[in-house]
């Protein structure tokens, strides 16, 4: 059995890039995070691929998820490879593109604490996705999704809200997710065992 901890678990086949790894995560086999924040708690699975990102508190990420996919630039004679990765075909051109990937860079995806993302789904560029969300698999999400909000299909659009909004605004003021680990493990009954409301209600929110 694998046991999580304040070190990352992190699958001798992922790639890190310039990443910071909260406390208890974990990334699957063959993920690739770039440039990334993956806070504590949450996990990535297998053949994932996440850049320029910032993932909350205790988010579930499925396999095969993409977020903030590459682009290619469109408006130019040529989108191929080679207009902004030159290095790999010239080998006296020692730098690609500084230019291209701060523009990539200046559209970070933002997702919040406790959100779930389901396989296959992609993430573009700029998008933010609330706290307590689910986003389907396969679902392709191009815009923003509101917290505590269902999104499914391609594009994405919300199906439903996980909560009546008076209940997301009390989720949201208590902020479990920011509980340190004790009161966590104190609290796992009422998680399990409660409902929403009453949870809330234990906690006098």
């Amino acid at each position: 059995m694998k046991r999580l901890s304040e070190t990352p678990l992190v699958h001798e086949g992922a790639r890190i890039v310039d990443t910071r790894l909260g406390r208890y995560t974990e990334v699957g086999a063959r993920t690739r995070l770039t440039e990334s924040v993956l806070d504590d708690y949450s996990y990535i699975v297998e053949d994932g691929e996440v850049a320029y990102t910032t993932i909350g508190k205790f988010t579930s990420i499925a396999r095969m998820v993409r977020i903030n996919p590459g682009n290619h630039p469109m408006e130019r004679a040529s989108q191929a490879h080679f207009t902004y990765r030159a290095s790999a075909y010239w080998p006296d051109l020692e730098e690609d593109e500084a230019a291209f990937f701060e523009w990539r860079r200046s559209f970070p995806v933002t997702i919040g604490h406790d959100v779930w993302i389901g396989h296959g789904a992609v993430i573009l560029p700029g998008r933010t996705i609330g706290t307590g969300a689910v986003v389907g698999a396969g679902a392709i999400v191009t815009k923003d999704v509101a917290p505590y909000t269902i999104v499914v299909g391609n594009p994405a659009r919300p199906i439903r809200r996980r909560f009546p909004e008076d209940v997301a605004e009390r989720l949201l003021a208590l902020s479990w997710w920011d509980w340190d680990h004790e009161r966590l493990r104190r609290a796992l009954p009422a998680f399990r065992g409660l409902g929403v409301e009453a949870f809330l209600e234990r906690e006098g929110i």
